[in-house]
């Protein structure tokens, strides 16, 4: 049996804050990793079953979807102006909210009614 993990990044240039969800939704995980092209999928790889990952649109967007589509089930880029947050924020919770998001459940909306994909942004961006 396979279990999925929702994992919620919250991507700065020199680090990534990263919160993972299992399949009821409770946080099993949370690091910070740096953002570089070895670390991550390090990282990716050291977690089990299906893997969906999610993380908003923004400087670094373009080149994180390249870098982890090959090793995840799903990718969702957000678009940040629909995730506005109440109260405190700062990048654990951040990465929190976007992980919890993503956790399908009755009671909370699909991650598509949540955050948009953009792949006309990943199309449009691509570096050659």
């Amino acid at each position: 049996m396979t279990s999925t993990k929702y994992i919620g990044m919250d991507v700065h240039k020199e680090s990534i804050s990263i919160a993972v969800r299992n399949d009821a939704g409770k946080l099993v995980m949370e690091c910070v990793i740096e953002t570089k092209a070895n670390v991550i999928p390090d990282f990716i790889h050291g977690l089990r079953g299906e893997l969906q990952v999610t993380f908003e649109e923004g400087t670094w967007a373009t080149w994180l979807y390249d870098l982890l589509k090959p090793h995840v089930t799903k990718l969702v880029v957000c678009d940040p102006r629909k995730n506005s947050r109440q109260g405190n924020k700062n990048d654990r919770i951040d990465a929190r909210e976007l992980a919890d998001r993503f956790v399908p459940s009755g009671s909370r909306r699909s991650p598509r009614q949540e955050c948009s994909a953009v792949p006309n942004f990943i199309t449009n961006n691509s570096r050659p």
